[in-house]
Parts: structure tokens; C-alpha cells; sequence
């Protein structure tokens, strides 16, 4: 049978029976949006994170731009983030009325380079820097020991992007701490995944969590009264439910990806194939599991032929695409391993129920056809 890249339905029979129950309880409650199975989750993947709140809305996206509104990020802004990201990133930015400027990435991890930002934040081509956006892509945290210092040296909030990097850690603390805020999705396909949309704020700062939580229902701190301008991104009461089952063994699903991770690693020795790097001071979560090969597409299109499922993640920088070709600010000296990175990434198959027989066919495909 083919291997695919990755495989919800997997995960869902994986936790079948508890999380038809938890469907169930939700639907005999009578209540369905922003109730006890909301809060419960809150609470739950606060703690989890080890910060004091976290505040449930409608998908990733949406918390990327109700962060940067409760920063107070608006119109005219500049929030510096990077090229080689999901377009929800730079998407959120332009939102909310602000002015992304995109820096290069660090050629190991495929993350912001502090280099690339100080360089920025020392001489902005497109005006002081209100928010610095890091994504911890793939997995693997952004460089915060370099960035958060940068940060607050400038003034700019901190509003970290954990859409993929749910668990990872940098020097022994969970992401989703280190800034203003954090954003994660709950994208089917994510370490934690719903069964549909999702998406949440952490904060370690009341006074955010306070303005999240008016900003994700109309602005409203009484029923039907706007005290701001807020909108509609409320996470459901189905998907919390769901979330909440899927959490408790989301620690064992990723030791499953660092040790699919791990067998992938021994595979491309001597490949000529580049692995994902680690840095020491960082804990990978694998979301995806990322090589590099010059030769990207033919070694694709033989993985194919072989039965073995690939993605490109991302086959093209924001930068390039049409929506923001030749209108969006750049950092200093462009944008040249983000460039190549399009050039040469190729995701493997990574999620936590694939068996050991399909991780070694894999990986003896790997070490037959690269």
C-alpha cells in the first residue's frame, strides 16, 4: 500500500473511542459554543504550556491577527517575520492593517535569522519595527536567544508563530512562553490536530488575554455590548472537546516522531542528502521532517514511482507569490537561503501512526532511489 505524507484519519482512529465519546457529551450538553469544553481546554493547554493563559478562537490565522490587534499592532505597522512560512503568517500582518517585512532565513534550521533581524531592526527599510513575528518551523524553535533580546532592545512585541511546533522547546521551556503572545493551529494535520478549524492564543500577560477574549467575540465584555471593535473567532465547543482527548497523549505522539525521526536519520547517512539539523539548545518536535536535495523533484517524482507519499513545504516563498510579488518590504540583502530552501526542501512521511514496517520501507527507499 502507499505510504502518504501524512494521514489525519490516522490519528483520529488512533483515539477513536474517546473521542467519539467526548463528540457525544458534547452533543447531549445542549451547548455548543464557548462553554465547559472550551474552557476546559484552555485551562488544560495553559497548563500544559506552563503559562497562565491560553484563549481558544476559530483557526491559526485568525490567531495570528487577534494577537497582533491585543499587541496593539494596526494599521501602518511594520511586523518583521519571514518568507519561508505557511502564507497565514504574512496574511494575519496585512489584516490587520500592517506592513509585513520579510527577512531570510538561517540556512540550518529554516528559521528567522537573528542576523538578518538585528540588521533590520538597526536600519528598518520600511520604518520602525512594531512586532517581530519568529516562526518555529517544521518543529524546531526559532533562535529566542537572539530574538527575544532583540526584541525588547527595540520595543517590539514578540508574537511567536507555534503553528507547527507544538511541544518544541528552547532550552528546556515549552514555546509559547518566550513573547507577548503565541499562536498555534489545530489544523488537522498539525501535532495537535482537530477534526476541522482551530486555533489558540497563550499569553503569559493578563491584560492580552483579557483584550483576546473581548477581541474573539464582537469586543463584547457584556452580551451584546462592543466595548471594542472586535470580531467572530470563537474555537467550538466540538473541536475543544476533541483537542482536549488528543492532548493527553500529544507528549507520547511526538517521542513517536522524534524516534521516526531518528530511524530517517540513519537512513540518509552517506545519501548526499542533508537531514534536519537540530540545534542543541532546542527540543524538535518533527512536525514535518524536512531534507534537502538539489536534485528535489526527480528524487520526488522516484519516491512516487515507489509508493511513498512527499510534500513541498514551501514550494514558493511569500515574496515570489503573485498576491505579493514587488510589494512587500524585504530585509537587508535579500532573501537568498529562503530562495534556495524553495529550491530544495521536500518533507518525508511523519505522523506518529506509521507502523515500523513503513518507517523501514521508507527508509530503504530513501537509501535506494536518493
Amino acid at each position: 500500500m502507499p505510504i502518504p505524507q501524512n494521514d489525519p484519519k490516522a490519528a483520529y482512529l488512533a483515539q477513536r473511542e474517546a473521542i467519539e465519546a467526548a463528540v457525544a457529551r458534547v452533543l447531549e450538553s445542549g451547548w455548543y459554543i464557548l462553554g465547559e469544553e472550551v474552557a476546559g481546554f484552555e485551562r488544560e493547554f495553559a497548563a500544559w504550556l506552563g503559562l497562565a493563559d491560553a484563549v481558544g478562537v476559530a483557526n491559526g490565522t485568525d490567531a495570528l491577527v487577534l494577537a497582533l490587534r491585543a499587541c496593539g499592532v494596526g494599521t501602518g505597522d511594520t511586523v518583521a517575520t519571514v518568507s519561508h512560512t505557511a502564507v497565514a503568517t504574512v496574511a494575519a500582518i496585512e489584516i490587520v492593517g500592517a506592513r509585513p517585512l520579510l527577512l531570510d532565513i538561517d540556512a540550518r534550521s529554516c528559521t528567522m535569522d537573528a542576523g538578518a533581524l538585528e540588521a533590520a531592526l538597526a536600519s528598518p527599510p520600511a520604518g520602525p519595527v512594531r512586532a517581530i513575528v519568529p516562526v518555529h518551523l517544521y518543529g524546531h524553535p526559532a533562535d529566542l536567544s537572539a530574538i527575544v533580546p532583540l526584541a525588547e532592545r527595540h520595543g517590539a512585541a514578540l508574537i511567536e508563530d507555534c503553528a507547527q511546533a507544538h511541544g518544541a522547546t528552547w532550552e528546556g521551556r515549552r514555546v509559547g512562553g518566550f513573547g507577548d503572545a503565541a499562536c498555534f493551529s489545530f489544523y488537522p494535520t498539525k501535532n495537535l490536530g482537530a477534526l476541522g478549524d482551530g486555533g489558540m492564543v497563550a499569553t503569559r500577560r493578563p491584560e492580552i488575554a483579557e483584550r483576546l477574549r473581548m477581541l474573539r467575540e464582537y469586543g463584547w465584555r457584556a452580551r451584546y455590548v462592543s466595548d471594542i471593535a472586535g470580531m467572530n473567532s470563537r474555537l467550538d465547543e466540538l473541536q475543544a472537546a476533541i483537542l482536549r482527548v488528543k492532548l493527553t497523549r500529544l507528549d507520547a505522539d511526538n517521542a513517536r516522531r522524534r524516534a521516526i525521526a531518528a530511524a530517517y536519520d540513519a537512513a540518509l547517512a552517506g545519501t548526499g542528502l542533508l537531514a534536519p539539523t537540530r540545534d542543541p539548545r532546542a527540543e524538535h518536535v518533527f512536525h514535518q521532517y524536512v531534507v534537502r536535495a538539489e536534485a528535489r523533484d526527480a528524487l520526488r517524482d522516484r519516491l512516487k514511482e515507489a509508493g511513498i507519499g512527499t510534500n513541498i513545504h514551501y514550494p514558493v516563498p511569500v515574496h515570489l507569490q503573485p498576491a505579493y510579488a514587488g510589494r512587500v518590504a524585504l530585509g537587508p540583502g535579500g532573501l537568498p537561503e529562503t530562495e534556495r530552501a524553495a529550491r530544495e526542501v521536500l518533507s518525508l512521511p511523519m505522523y506518529p501512526q506509521l507502523a515500523d514496517a513503513q518507517v523501514a520501507e521508507v527508509a530503504a527507499a530513501i537509501r535506494r532511489l536518493a
